[in-house]
């Protein structure tokens, strides 16, 4: 354990636990790290905190993960935690196939959670256990799942025009994220969830989150059982009111050749690289008349080629009501803009309408981002977004807005049928406008930042004689002088990388392709993986240096605690021996990345230990210091104004094309 680890087990700060260290003598020993990083045993912490009343009441359920992480594998973690929720849940002891050294684990788990609320107690295990496991299962994000399961109610309850009990099927269940939401968003109705997934242990853990959260008065009916749907559907005599469904993706082995024959297919066979679209007949022949469907997409089954007919017949039918583009990072894969498909089955009974539409929204475009990963989705703004697109299109008249258009069906049926939103709405003049106002006046602002930096970087004075030109020494000798302490980044253990921003205290992941790509980390390591696998961490203040000559850099770091992947070097100074960005400035020479490189390709490898340093006394390193990071300033607006210049070229060309051009030029 590390002391950032002792102290959120502890549910106290870091520098608590460092005075523990100094003031108490018994205090265990490290056995491992470095002094600076030191380890120690999770056995003896929590002995000699509990001996000395340091864990707070609130810290118990901390104490419980690390034990359930230790377990054999992910599948007996995972259904430990479920034989938790069945006891929490009140359904008695379950688990006869539960491991002896297991039996004391869940037992202080079930005692926890009677004294700290059950649901809360395995809501915390199941969030710890799908951080560990993000890259192996995918989740629904909550603010996702409870709009998928409103936009479903609302077409289902305005087509029936009644709340009797509703039956909601999601047939790819995972943990049970959209069936949680189903049964918030029926309120006070009367509601059956029914589930299916492949994978037992997840089936079992849905089970439980269910039951454990049901504890209103409506006490919803749950059936949850494992079960491959596309093959051997558990419920296939079993008709729904609604279909929630966010089903793997781009699996080519769904069942293609065994099922060709299968009587779901009423839109046609679907090809074996659109499995994406058996999901969708499958939900659609599991709804009663009058039911509804939302599915979370890629936004390749929108415009692929061999989906075209399916995709065809499901607007001429009518059973396809609307398309919602979301930005990218609403939920994994993180880089795509997904897409939600909302369908319905006709109720014979219903008078039939001529000349159908499909409702397009594209939330994408509405809510732009600099990066797929660069914040948090704003689910309140994407949420009242989709929710006035739906009221507005009332399916009366043709309707459009911005961002937002009702498409008649027979606009839609050329040799593509391209359901992608944004191919059919064009942003309004007066948004492309305000847009334009706003970029124009961030690039005016970095003109004048750079003129700013470029006079002050003009003026420095520069000296050619090199007679008193200091010796200089390497990144090893310094080491060895104790004036930096250098770590190198690892590859993450298999499995354990999540996409797209940190969930909850998450560590952000640089790698090589990061950099390559846009700078910025795209996955993250949850606390316990971080600490498990000896992740290095670069803080702020550190001097991170690239080890590959492609991506050669040196930066000081001045983000959020940051895991490094390989050849990536976290450096920590001395501060009263060297300056961070003395450092970083004379270690990110092209020269000395030449000096210090295995061979001249590209792809070589540096040698961060041989790069090197002049040496120079502190206040003059400061001096220099100063300069490096006036001139990382000046990089790093060299780079948005071209970024940001290459789109205004881009509007400003496709508007004048348009013929927008007002008054004279």
């Amino acid at each position: 354990m590390t002391l950032a680890e002792i102290a959120r087990l502890a549910g106290v700060g870091r520098a608590a636990v460092s005075n523990w260290r100094r003031r108490h003598a018994t205090f265990p020993g490290r056995i491992g790290g470095t002094d600076v990083s030191p380890q120690f045993s999770m056995a003896e912490i929590e002995a000699w905190l509990r001996e000395n009343g340091k864990i707070q009441k609130s810290a118990e359920r901390e104490w419980l993960w690390p034990r359930f992480e230790a377990l054999a594998g992910r599948d007996e973690t995972g259904l430990a935690i479920a034989e938790v929720g069945r006891r929490l849940a009140g359904r008695g002891a379950g688990g006869s196939g539960l491991l002896d050294e297991v039996r004391p684990l869940v037992e202080r788990a079930v005692e926890i959670g009677r004294s700290e609320g059950g649901a809360e107690t395995f809501e915390f295990l199941l969030h710890r256990w799908l951080d560990v496991h993000v890259r192996q299962i995918a989740t629904t994000p909550e603010p996702l799942a409870a709009l998928m399961a409103e936009l479903a109610f609302r077409t289902v309850v305005d087509a029936k025009g009644s709340r009797h009990r509703t039956t909601v099927m999601d047939p790819a269940c995972g943990t049970g994220h959209l069936l949680a939401a189903a049964a918030g968003s029926a309120g006070a109705g009367a509601v059956t969830l029914i589930g299916g997934d492949r994978d037992p242990v997840l089936a079992a853990l849905a089970c439980v989150r269910l039951e454990l959260a049901a504890h209103d008065g409506s006490r919803p009916r749950i059936d949850v059982r494992p079960g491959d749907s596309l093959r051997a559907d558990p419920f296939a005599d079993t008709p729904a009111d609604i279909a929630l469904c966010n089903p793997p993706f781009n699996e080519r082995d769904w069942g293609y050749e065994e099922l060709a024959t299968d009587a779901r297919w009423s839109h046609g066979l679907p090809p074996r690289t659109e499995p994406e679209l058996a999901w969708v007949q499958h939900c659609l022949a599991r709804l009663r008349p009058g039911g509804a469907a939302v599915l979370l997409l890629p936004p390749a089954v929108a415009a692929r080629r061999a989906g075209r007919r399916i995709r065809g017949s499901l607007l001429r039918t009518g059973h396809l009501q609307a398309v919602v583009a979301l930005p990218p990072g609403c939920a994994a894969p993180h880089s795509v803009s997904l897409h939600l498909w909302v369908l319905r089955v006709p109720d014979p009974k219903e008078e039939a309408q001529v000349g159908g539409r499909l409702l397009l929204a594209d939330a994408a475009s509405r809510f732009p981002r600099a990066s797929a990963r660069d914040s948090v989705p704003d689910w309140a703004a994407i949420g009242a977004f989709v929710r006035d697109a739906f009221d507005a299109a009332d399916g009366t008249e043709p309707w459009s807005s911005h961002y937002v258009r009702t498409v008649p069906v027979i606009d839609l049926l050329g040799d593509e049928v391209d359901l992608t939103p944004g191919r059919h709405i064009a942003p309004s003049p007066a948004d492309t406008g305000r847009q334009l106002a706003v970029s124009w006046k961030e690039f005016s602002e970095l003109v004048t930042g750079m003129g700013k930096s470029a006079r002050l970087l003009a003026g420095l004075g520069l000296t050619s004689d090199a007679a008193d030109t200091p010796t200089a020494t390497t990144v090893a000798e310094l080491a060895r002088a104790g004036a930096l302490t250098l770590r190198g980044g690892q590859q993450p253990p298999e499995g354990t990388v999540g996409e797209g921003q940190p969930v909850g205290e998450g560590f952000p992941l640089l790698t090589v392709p990061d950099l390559l790509v846009d700078g910025q980390p795209h996955g993250w390591l949850a606390p316990d993986v971080v600490s498990a696998s000896g992740a290095v961490v670069a803080e702020a203040g550190d001097v991170v240096v690239v080890g590959v000559a492609r991506a050669f850099s040196a930066w000081v770091h001045d983000g959020p605690p940051t895991v490094l992947g390989p050849q990536l070097h976290a450096v920590r100074v001395q501060p009263e021996q060297l300056d961070a960005w003395f450092l970083a400035g004379s270690l990110r020479a092209p020269a000395n990345a030449r000096q210090a490189g295995t061979h001249t390709s590209s792809s070589s490898r540096i040698d961060v230990r041989r790069l090197q340093v002049r040496q120079v006394p502190l206040n003059e390193q400061r001096r220099y210091g100063a300069a490096f990071r006036e001139l990382a300033e000046f990089e790093g607006m060299v780079r948005r104004a071209d970024t940001l210049g290459h789109g205004l070229v881009r509007d400003l060309g496709d508007e004048l094309a348009a013929g927008r051009l007002s008054g004279a030029v």
